[in-house]
């Protein structure tokens, strides 16, 4: 019995054709018109029934399934393309950078590595990342998922490197004496992540506190070494914040370079959130001092606005890079000449198979230039500046940190509550703004304060959009102050 071939190709391109032009249509008014949309709505119980279907055993026209697309997944997004979108750090997408990952989605290119222009591409995004922090061309450098990743990959070399033993060979067993990272208080948690993922476990990451700008006590990390040193530990590597989390705040990176450097430690800096601050004309004085990491996370998809995902680690010593991850079995074997002879990326991270994460990166750097995203990162900064004014000028309204950078904290606070209803009040107020659709921010505890947090990085942000985030805050902080008494 004679079987037709079977492929994924469609039957009939034109039809194809025709869905195609229509998502790029629609995709163009969605980004131009989002301004008209509300940030954030919830699903009905009817849309949110139809994600629990089970899998498809035959499958049913693009045009159906795109129908489906439009009424069911376009409505309920995330909301952090809209301009009053200000509720985790990241970035707010760009139309080039999608059709880049639509291209490169076409491509199909597998970057574990081979000849072939997505790798040169890739490899080329990694440099303009190394020109953008200052680092030495010959560094290593690879882009992963984001910066969890590429954390992960810092520490881990940074281990690798510091352990004085054939780590990769002998594993953590080996170890003549426990090591010590040291972070801030106000470190990310993927940094905890990282240790465990290590085999170093959450005690190898020493918690250094914070001074009252929320930066790592340099003093405290001072001590914290020699203490280690004295109990016969092994101090490894100091990670400093370029940006934290919470507040935005950024350590003295050039005074932890010269304590890493008397100390003989590695010197890591997470800056995924700050690191691009160097591009910027102001900006850049915040970071001095980040070239002289032997590694740097930064995330691509926050500062340059690439859509998710794309991260970049970095590492000043390149061949320490590729030693820590290097494996070359036959199957992987280069050849002189053909698809085989060029670069093998996986050589510098976890993974084998890599997504064509770069492009969406070039086509915005090339369409725009590296000067409009500096412009960029400086209009964010003067936005966190004027949200700051406006709340220190508003009757109820208090700031809890320092403003640093693009990340402003604060509370609705008309006094005389405790803290259990002053945090109770302002998660109340963040909850209704995104149910309706006005604002989104986030909230968080530093330092036993509860606060709301707005993360002003996006392009599409005007301060009429952060005015208007002042005045709803007041107005749902006093009626929910009124109906609290009234009830």
């Amino acid at each position: 019995m004679s079987h037709t071939p079977e492929t994924l190709d469609p039957a009939d391109w034109e039809a194809h054709r025709a869905v195609a032009h229509r998502m790029v249509d629609d995709a163009v008014n969605y980004v131009r018109d989002v301004r008209s949309r509300p940030v954030w709505q919830d699903m009905p119980p009817d849309v949110r029934s139809r994600f629990r279907d089970g899998v498809p055993e035959d499958g049913q026209p693009l045009p159906e399934i795109y129908r489906q697309i439009v009424t069911d997944v376009l409505p309920y997004p995330m909301g952090n393309i809209h301009p009053r979108f200000w509720m985790w750090y990241m970035g707010a997408s760009n139309f080039t950078g999608a059709l880049g990952d639509f291209l490169a989605a076409i491509l199909g290119s597998n970057l574990g590595g081979g000849d072939h222009a997505a790798a040169e591409i890739d490899k080329q995004v990694v440099n303009w990342m190394k020109e953008m922090t200052g680092y030495p061309p010959e560094a290593g450098g690879t882009l992963v998922s984001g910066g969890s990743m590429a954390n992960l990959i810092g520490l881990t070399v940074a281990r690798n490197t510091m352990s004085g033993i054939d780590l990769r060979e002998l594993g953590v067993g080996a170890l003549p004496a426990p090591m010590r990272f040291y972070g801030s208080d106000q470190i990310h948690s993927c940094h905890q992540i990282a240790v465990e993922a290590m085999g170093l476990g959450n005690r190898a990451l020493r918690r250094v506190p914070s001074d009252a700008a929320c930066r790592m006590d340099l003093s405290a990390l001072h001590g914290a070494i020699a203490d280690d040193r004295a109990a016969g530990l092994h101090p490894a590597c100091v990670i400093a914040t370029a940006g934290t989390v919470n507040t935005g705040a950024i350590d003295d990176l050039q005074a932890i370079a010269d304590i890493c450097a008397a100390e003989g430690l590695w010197m890591h800096v997470d800056g995924c959130i700050g690191a691009l601050l160097a591009i910027a004309p102001r900006g850049r004085a915040l970071v001095r001092g980040i070239a002289r990491a032997d590694s740097i996370a930064l995330d691509p998809h926050k500062w340059l606005h690439a859509p998710f995902e794309v991260g970049c680690a970095l590492v000043r010593d390149a061949e320490a890079h590729l030693g820590a991850f290097s494996v070359m079995p036959e199957y992987l074997e280069g050849a002189p000449r053909g698809i085989a002879s060029g670069a093998w990326l996986h050589d510098f991270g976890l993974q084998t198979s890599r997504g064509f994460r770069a492009l969406k990166v070039w086509m915005a750097l090339k369409e725009h230039g590296l000067a409009k995203f500096g412009r960029l990162i400086e209009q964010d900064l003067a936005h966190a500046r004027h949200l700051t004014e406006r709340i220190a000028a508003k009757p109820n309204l208090e700031l809890c940190f320092p403003t640093a950078i693009n990340i402003v904290c604060f509370r609705y606070d008309p006094g005389g509550l405790p803290e259990a209803a002053v945090k109770q009040l302002n998660t109340e107020i963040m909850v209704r703004m995104q149910e309706t659709g006005i604002a989104a921010v986030s909230d968080t505890t530093v330092r036993g304060r509860h606060c709301l947090r707005a993360a002003v990085n996006n392009h599409r942000t005007t301060k009429d959009d952060l005015d208007i985030l002042v005045e709803e805050v007041a107005r749902l902080g006093a009626v929910l102050v009124s109906e609290t008494l009234v009830g």
